[in-house]
């Protein structure tokens, strides 16, 4: 494809906080990221707030934001971009949840949310609950990466407001499911369908053979499922009507893979890229190289950040950075002079909280007519003052497209 390209990559969690244990730096100032610096160095940098200062953005409603959808608006719920990203079929009343396969004990207190980073045998654990019909509803699931997975009911009366059977938390009891507003016959209905479907799946997965060999390994069993995040399917201008860009996605998780189906991208599948921190990295860059060809737009988003922030784990943040920063490098190698490339982050994931916070992240902008700013160094603190400025995460897409000459004029 002809014409100016850009490539959008969106490092999951990787903006922090000062670690002690890295000198009260933070895992992008301790990391050796020479490619990354020197996008800096030739590109316009500064802070990006994903939706708003403070706020706490989740990776969906962010990605959302960044792609110039306001996510108060656009979002209806996790599930069903979950649902979407990993193939299931989703229709209008249908009601999506995502889900995680967890370990609990006889008592239902949740020992560990992810199964211990379960990695094989979901299939055929999915398979065992898969089409359970629970009253006049019926319940497909699927496995999604690792232990993640995606849960729909279909059936009549369903709504889509009630509370997570998920607790959030190692060590709380799992909850039952409750309609937000206590008078919605709809939400009742889907939280008692929930609930049930909570029960069994304990119920058929405890006596699992996949959880039974897992033990015997002495392994944590993947011995139920835990659905949060409740949505119904959301109407979205498509991304090429929008901006007039042909985009494709070149991600690693269901859910993000999920906003890219909404919004008529291609998914583009990276071999070896498993979301994890074995992730295939460069791997995903040469797929990002080969999507650009018949693509004038691609978003990339590399998770292993964001797990490394979830376990508290500074140098398996630092040395995913690291990994990250070679493809940066063969990226700015290997484009040619009509291309931009956009770095940042959707949101923290700081060491010291173990979960997404709502610090700002940084951003730079690389390419053809780029005005270069006086900051020579990728990292939060360094790209402070910048030309980029400070802006709201909804204000990337108008930059971008006012770049590369596809927006259209506001005014006579």
């Amino acid at each position: 494809m002809e014409g100016l390209k850009a490539i959008l990559l969106i490092c999951d969690g990787m903006a922090d906080r000062p670690v002690p244990r890295l000198g009260a730096r933070t895992p992008l100032e301790a990391a050796n990221n020479i490619n990354m610096n020197t996008l800096a160095l030739q590109g316009e940098c500064g802070l990006m707030d994903p939706i708003a200062p403070g706020v706490r953005a989740g990776s969906d409603t962010s990605h959302l934001a960044i792609l110039g959808y306001d996510p108060y608006t656009a979002y209806t719920g996790r599930g069903p971009f979950e649902a979407a990203g990993i193939g299931m079929d989703v229709r209008k009343g249908d009601i999506a949840f995502r889900c995680n396969f967890s370990t609990v004990d006889g008592n239902m207190l949740v020992i560990d949310r992810r199964a211990g980073r379960i990695e094989q045998g979901t299939d055929q654990l999915a398979a065992a609950v898969n089409g359970m019909q629970i009253e006049d509803v019926a319940c497909y699931f699927k496995e999604s990466v690792a232990h993640r997975g995606a849960l729909v009911l279909r059936g009549p009366g369903l709504g889509a407001c009630v509370t997570d059977a998920d607790p959030h938390e190692a060590g709380a009891k799992v909850h039952e499911a409750k309609p937000i507003d206590p008078n919605d016959q709809a939400g009742a209905k889907t939280a008692g369908i929930v609930n049930e479907f909570v029960r069994r799946s304990y119920a058929i997965l405890k006596e699992h053979p996949i959880n039974k060999a897992r033990e015997a390994e002495r392994r944590l069993p993947a011995n139920i499922i835990l659905p949060r995040g409740a949505g119904v399917a959301p109407h979205i201008e498509s991304f090429e009507e929008r901006y007039r860009l042909k985009g494709a996605a070149v991600v690693e998780t269901g859910l993000i893979a999920g906003i890219a189906v909404y919004l008529g991208m291609d998914i583009v599948e990276a071999p070896g890229a498993t979301g994890g921190l074995d992730s295939d990295v460069m791997s995903i860059g040469r797929t990002v190289l080969k999507a650009l060809e018949d693509h004038n737009f691609v978003l990339c988003n590399i998770k292993g950040c964001d797990i490394a922030g979830h376990d508290g784990d500074p140098d398996a943040k630092v040395k995913m950075i690291e990994r990250i920063d070679d493809v940066v490098g063969m990226l700015m190698r290997e484009v040619d002079r009509c291309t931009y490339i956009i770095l940042t982050a959707d949101h923290a994931t700081p060491i010291s909280v173990k979960d997404h916070s709502g610090d700002s992240v940084p951003i730079v902008f690389w390419g053809p007519d780029v005005r270069v700013d006086s900051i020579q160094v990728y990292d939060e603190r360094s790209v402070v003052g910048g030309g980029i400025v400070r802006i709201p995460g909804t204000a990337v897409m108008n930059i971008l497209t006012n770049l590369m000459s596809t927006q259209e004029k506001f005014g006579a």
